[in-house]
């Protein structure tokens, strides 16, 4: 299973392991991890699920689509590499995928 590492604003870590298919976001709120807060469940209307994609990945997970990046203007400090953990599809390519969750959702 690939492992996804959630980093919080204030560096508490988070290594979860992730069902293929699954969202990031998912995956965070079934751990628990704190600050992710989801409110519309993963249907990309709102921006609870903001995080920052370390460079790394972001060229593997790509940019976000129109629709996304209009939720991202609602996002807390959006920044290059911003995109909703709902719309972040996990598979074994995203192994090691770090994502930085930002001290407050939008």
């Amino acid at each position: 299973m690939p492992r996804i590492i959630y980093i919080t604003h204030d560096e508490q870590r988070f290594e979860i392991e992730a069902a293929n298919g699954a969202s990031v976001m998912e995956t965070a709120v079934r751990a628990a991890v704190p600050g992710i807060e989801a409110e519309c469940g993963g249907a990309c209307s709102c921006a609870t699920c903001h995080v920052h994609v370390d460079p790394a990945f972001a060229e593997i997970v790509g940019e976000a689509g129109p629709m996304e990046a209009d939720m991202l203007d609602f996002a807390w400090e959006p920044g290059p590499t911003s995109r909703l953990s709902c719309q972040l599809k996990v598979s074994d390519e995203l192994d090691g995928l770090v994502v930085r969750i930002p001290e407050r959702q939008g």
